[in-house]
């Protein structure tokens, strides 16, 4: 039986803004005359370079950048891949201390065709689909504000107990982001329990009409708002669609000269959760991930690009 001393607890700060679970793998883009051709056909591209991939880990970026304090989850192979991406991690301050690093494992990773503005990609799982919800620890999740997870259908091991994960996080006062992304069998299925568990939901607008079984945006945004305390639609270049409480909002992108637009999505959801994060209005916090994934688009890679803090607020100013 415990006894009270009479003396009150301290309540301790969190040691991390957002804790990010999810895959890790690098990516490698071919960019040019991509598109490959059968039969022994050697053809020469303009251009290969091996950067930050993995939605996931683009995300821990973005918010790192940005001055929020990241911590990571995952799992990846000792190899020279899985070392990469610790590597270029921790140069960008995102704490891999919870990294499980498997000896024999392979670390995922995706060959990306890159031609001007549309891209084709290739994907080897390794590691990417074995991560499980009951591996991460309540002793983890209290040292985190906020958690969030990307590439929902890419980590099927992580699938059946995220619910239940979510549910965890938000018992111990933590709210919960979730960027499903592309689903590549197409059912996109199993979303009712999760949806009712996410503060902040953030597809795009192929992904929202997808699964709210709707072709018009305004009647998908308007299903999925009913499942989630805010949601956020990414729209590309068209800017993005938030609702929030009945609130309706619509704001336009900023110009920028396109380079590549790798992980856009994911830096929009890392400025859109800064803004979260600071008790922003849901215009200004859509207005935070649009300049944060259009900025992004202006080098090769997800991360070349992502802005400051104060590149931000510069856009948003």
């Amino acid at each position: 039986m415990r006894h009270s001393t009479g003396i009150k607890p301290i309540e301790m700060t969190p040691k991390f803004d957002i804790l990010v679970a999810g895959e890790i793998n690098p990516d490698l883009i071919l960019s040019g005359n991509v598109e490959p051709e059968f039969g022994q056909v050697e053809k020469l591209v303009d251009s290969k370079e091996l950067t930050i991939g993995s939605s996931s880990v683009i995300f821990a970026c973005g918010a790192a950048r940005l001055g929020l304090k990241v911590a990571f989850f995952g799992l990846c192979g000792d190899d020279v891949f899985g070392r990469f991406m610790l590597d270029e991690m921790r140069q960008r301050e995102i704490d891999v201390g919870n990294v499980n690093v498997i000896p024999g494992g392979s670390t995922g990773l995706s060959v990306i065709l890159n031609r001007g503005n549309d891209r084709a990609i290739l994907t080897h799982l390794g590691l990417m689909s074995a991560l499980k919800a009951e591996d991460i620890p309540d002793s983890l999740l209290r040292q985190a504000c906020h958690f969030h997870v990307a590439s929902y259908f890419l980590q099927k091991d992580l699938q059946p107990g995220l619910p239940h994960l979510f549910e965890r996080a938000r018992t111990l006062g933590l709210t919960t982001s979730l960027d499903t992304n592309y689903d590549p069998t197409g059912l996109w299925a199993g979303f009712d329990q999760l949806l009712a568990v996410t503060n902040v939901f953030m597809p795009n607008k192929t992904e929202a009409c997808s699964l709210a079984r709707e072709e018009n945006i305004d009647l998908a945004a308007t299903r999925l708002s009913e499942r989630v305390e805010t949601l956020a639609i990414k729209l590309g270049a068209d800017g993005a669609l938030g609702m929030r409480r009945g609130e309706k909002v619509l704001v336009p992108s900023i110009p920028v000269d396109v380079v590549d637009t790798i992980g856009a999505g994911d830096s929009f959801d890392a400025g859109f959760m800064y803004g979260y994060l600071q008790g922003w209005s849901l215009e200004k916090s859509l207005r935070a991930g649009t300049v944060c994934g259009a900025l992004s688009t202006q080098k090769a890679g997800g991360t070349s690009a992502q802005p400051t803090l104060s590149e931000m607020l510069h856009e948003l100013s």
